[in-house]
């Protein structure tokens, strides 16, 4: 039990309910025209919660040196040495097996785009050596999600997939500029890449809020397009409302209150989830 629990700590396994949710609703949109399948689901499930360890132990493998340096991360499992980093590969290893297996379940196309999706979401922990956007190809990473459920649900074209990868690229790129301010000095000093460390902690936290009134919008749009039900509405409303609470915990000179507002965003994708079905339940 010691080692299970040292292992969804050292990938944060209760953070897979930020991606999963929006992959759960691509899915939804996609099922209005096709045959729901409880299969379907399950391996949806796999492989969202499969990519997602793989990225986060990627991440954890190629940051573990700068983590040991910097205060805030040096109690992390690789760093304080509850895992070998021969493990931690094995990890990633295994978890980026069962992905490509759990698409191969889904339909030919998810297999054949399989890979391209492993490098997505691993180039975000490569990113910070090389550009400044970092937040930038998190929130690509994490709009892979419902493009990936629209299709392993069957989906053809359509924009909606696109509108919500939109929102949620926006919102998860949003907060993740909020996460770095708190690394600005470490991460200039060691010569990593971000958002606030290009222009500044007053100037990120700006760019912050726009990057969520964006999301806001694109949900929206959603609505239009996906001709869904004022319920659903309903819903973004209430995320726009978690978005502006989020946003008041932090200040130009005060990022004390960062992790609060970083957790509150474990409720946004289950509230959009949950409106969305709803809306298209009652539609």
């Amino acid at each position: 039990m010691t080692r299970l629990t040292t292992y969804l700590s050292f990938v944060r396994f209760s953070h897979s309910v930020f991606a999963l949710p929006f992959a759960l609703t691509g899915a939804l949109l996609a099922w209005r025209h096709h045959p729901f399948s409880w299969a379907q689901t399950a391996w949806i499930v796999v492989c969202m919660v499969s990519a997602r360890s793989a990225a986060m132990g990627f991440n954890r493998l190629v940051d573990a040196r700068h983590d040991a340096l910097n205060p805030r991360t040096a109690m992390r499992e690789l760093p304080r040495g509850a895992m070998r980093t021969s493990e931690a590969a094995a990890f990633v290893l295994v978890a980026a097996v069962v992905f490509v297996y759990g698409a191969s379940r889904l339909n030919p196309l998810c297999l054949a785009l399989s890979p391209v999706a492993l490098i997505v979401v691993f180039w975000y922990s490569l990113a910070k050596r090389f550009t400044a956007y970092t937040q930038l190809f998190l929130g690509l990473a994490m709009a892979v999600a419902p493009v990936g459920g629209w299709m392993a649900a069957g989906g053809g074209a359509g924009i909606e997939p696109w509108m919500l990868g939109l929102a949620i690229g926006l919102w998860v790129g949003g907060f993740d500029v909020l996460y770095a301010c708190q690394d600005v000095e470490f991460d200039r000093g060691y010569g990593l890449r971000s958002i606030p460390t290009r222009f500044g902690v007053p100037a990120s936290i700006r760019i912050s809020r726009a990057m969520h009134v964006g999301a806001v919008l694109a949900m929206t749009a959603l609505w239009r397009v996906a001709a869904l039900t004022t319920l659903y509405l309903g819903g973004v409303a209430i995320v726009a409302l978690l978005l502006i609470y989020e946003q008041s915990l932090v200040s130009d000179d005060d990022l004390s209150q960062v992790k609060k507002a970083f957790d509150l965003n474990g409720y946004v994708g289950i509230i959009y989830f949950a409106s969305t079905a709803l809306s298209l339940y009652m539609g």
